[in-house]
């Protein structure tokens, strides 16, 4: 990702105190037998009830090997702490898809090198040619059309077009 890159990095997040409320309940609401952890389904459950959708296979078996094998489930500090990361990976990817609509001035759900270059005089204009150049070819730079293509899905991999860009 061109921000990790860049050496940007998200910045730590931390839940309101109404927000984190909501994550407890949440928690209790799923844990149905009242164990004090979450199984595999109720964890998946919990996803849908704060971010809307329902985890992948390869999601669901992630966190549930990250958890403390000595437990049935995964506990609530575990859980806090999962949907601290997501909710921050969210915002994370919301903001990467914002400065990117803002660069994309024509909404043609990519940069072709003249907007990269007139992105990056507005953000940075002491920042060599060079350097752009550099930046925007590592990016998947294509140099005979002269874009980058599905660049939306290349700085933020939750941005989608409705089409295709060839």
């Amino acid at each position: 990702m061109f921000f990790s890159q860049a050496g940007a990095r998200p910045r730590m997040w931390e839940a309101s105190p109404s927000e984190h409320k909501k994550w407890v309940e949440v928690f209790k609401a799923c844990d149905e037998e009242n164990k004090g952890c979450l199984s595999r389904e109720n964890f998946k459950v919990a996803v849908v009830m704060l971010f809307g959708y329902k985890p992948s296979k390869i999601e669901a078996d992630a966190v549930m090997s990250s958890v403390d094998p000595n437990t049935s489930g995964i506990l609530l500090k575990e859980f806090l702490d999962i949907v601290r990361k997501k909710k921050e990976a969210q915002l994370y990817r919301n903001e990467i898809r914002h400065i990117f609509t803002a660069f994309d001035r024509h909404y043609r759900g990519y940069l072709t090198l003249e907007d990269f270059k007139k992105a990056f005089k507005q953000v940075a204009p002491k920042l060599s040619e060079r350097i752009i150049l550099e930046v925007f070819r590592g990016h998947g730079f294509e140099p005979r059309s002269g874009k980058i293509p599905h660049a939306a899905e290349q700085l933020s991999p939750c941005a989608t077009t409705a089409e295709p860009v060839l």
